[in-house]
């Protein structure tokens, strides 16, 4: 679309959701020339994104994974993330004012704070004339009159294009819902089920009893129907339920979804992978050769925290139980308590580079909504920053597709 002189002539955008990928896919659109009118059901832009990174908002990670995307066809972000890669992501918010820190990769403002990611973006878009609409509960879109037609609790509005940026279900923000979900299956998509991922696991039966509170390090490995899936090595949390940690988010999203199926799932964690069992056998010897007056438990004193002593020595076989030590999963925590989810609007039914639905010509997708979700560590912020962002340049220049 050629930018007009009138602004009644600008091609009229209306993005569904002031989250991350909203907000850039608005800006975006702006910058190439659209009226752009953003929607959002909460009281303020940006909600969700304060709640990041513990309130400190991971942005992106210099190191990009393929692997890191996951989803049906988790191939399907490669071309938003061409687009709109880590290195395009640091120069816009460096132009908006975020100096940003290195953490090994993990990038974040230096302010340490949400809010400074979510205040420059809402100072950008203002800047282009962008409205942003609060408050706004969004019952419903459809296409009439060679227009669409965004339906609220007390308005209707009309516009060229619609871009779907509502987020997912998961979040401890009040307001993140099924908005979403329920417009895209109005208009015909399919739904890949949403389930919670980036989340602690629940797990059957009492072996792990007492160990609630304890932090150490280890490798845990997912066993679906007895094959070994995935594995993730880091500090693991133990808790009164199962386990939680950074490695256990790594695999939950692929455990909920097998439980979801009705498969047998498992769960294998080493707490000393630095040694095979033979090894492990071996250096247990020689402690014991070193300090013949300890008992099974104290030869164990510096090598684990007491509680996990207790849970190990527990066991039929101690090696096993140091390096593989089996727990049943139950499932994932409750939306409210995942970071991400897996699942979401079938990607097969959208174009890869344009985040335009396959469906219906001005109709557009961004961010957690559709199915494809990141692992820890600022990939979820790169995808709603890169999908957001292909959405909104294509919705304004159409003509150019």
């Amino acid at each position: 679309m050629k930018k007009s002189e009138g602004p009644d002539l600008k091609k009229q955008i209306f993005v569904i959701g002031a989250g991350a990928s909203g907000l850039m896919a608005a800006i975006q659109a702006a910058v190439y020339g659209a009226a752009v009118t953003v929607l959002e059901q909460n009281d303020r832009p940006g909600r969700k994104i304060c709640a990041t990174g513990n309130g400190r908002c991971n942005m992106t990670n210099l190191n990009q994974d393929e692997n890191a995307y996951r989803g049906s066809h988790p191939e399907f972000a490669k071309d938003a993330l061409a687009q709109f890669p880590v290195e395009k992501t640091l120069k816009f918010f460096q132009e908006l004012g975020i100096c940003t820190t290195d953490r090994s990769g993990w990038i974040y403002p230096r302010s340490n704070q949400a809010q400074s990611v979510v205040d420059v973006l809402v100072m950008k878009a203002r800047s282009l004339k962008v409205k942003l609409k609060t408050n706004q509960t969004v019952t419903g879109v459809s296409f009439a009159d060679g227009q669409w037609k965004i339906h609220t609790d007390g308005w209707t509005y009309s516009g060229d294009a619609v871009i779907l940026a509502n987020g997912s279900r998961a979040s401890s923000v009040a307001g993140s819902c099924e908005s979403g979900y329920e417009i895209a299956k109005s208009l015909g998509h399919h739904l890949i089920e949403p389930l919670p991922a980036l989340t602690a696991l629940k797990c059957k039966g009492n072996s792990f009893s007492g160990w609630s509170g304890v932090r150490t390090e280890g490798k845990i490995t997912l066993y679906i129907d007895g094959t070994p899936t995935v594995s993730q090595q880091g500090e693991l949390q133990l808790t009164d339920y199962g386990v939680s940690g950074i490695p256990v988010f790594q695999i939950s999203r692929y455990a909920i979804r097998a439980v979801h199926e009705n498969k047998n799932v498992e769960l294998s964690i080493n707490f000393f992978p630095e040694l095979n069992r033979k090894e492990l056998e071996e250096y247990l010897e020689h402690r014991k050769a070193a300090c013949p007056y300890k008992t099974e438990k104290e030869l164990l004193i510096g090598l684990f925290p007491e509680k996990l002593i207790r849970i190990l020595c527990a066991q039929k076989d101690l090696i096993r139980g140091i390096t593989d030590f089996r727990l049943p999963v139950k499932n994932g925590l409750s939306f409210e308590q995942a970071q991400v989810c897996s699942g979401g609007v079938d990607t097969s039914e959208v174009h890869s580079k344009t985040m335009e639905s396959r469906l219906h010509k001005g109709l557009y997708f961004a961010g957690e909504l559709l199915d494809i979700d990141g692992t820890c560590g600022g990939y979820n912020l790169q995808w709603a920053w890169s999908s957001g962002a292909a959405a909104g340049i294509w919705a304004a220049k159409e003509e150019e597709k």
